[in-house]
């Protein structure tokens, strides 16, 4: 799970998306929120998991597994 921030920045970069425009997709009122999960401050919930693996079509152990390649 240490890598869970910079494989959600290389989701996000990949797809073209803003930090602003990622919240948006999530649902999440506020672009720090993303700020602090790429750098590693925060941690994310269940319910945010399964909504980035939808967005980006990626399982949870590619997003949290620090073994498992994106």
């Amino acid at each position: 799970m240490e890598r869970f921030g910079e494989k959600l920045r290389a989701l996000r970069e990949g797809h073209n998306l803003s930090i602003r425009q990622l919240a948006a997709n999530l649902g999440i009122s506020s672009h720090s929120h993303i700020v602090n999960l790429e750098a590693g401050r925060k941690k994310p919930s269940l319910d945010l998991i399964l909504k980035i693996c939808d967005l980006f079509a990626v399982t949870p152990n590619q997003l949290l597994l620090d073994s498992e390649d994106l």
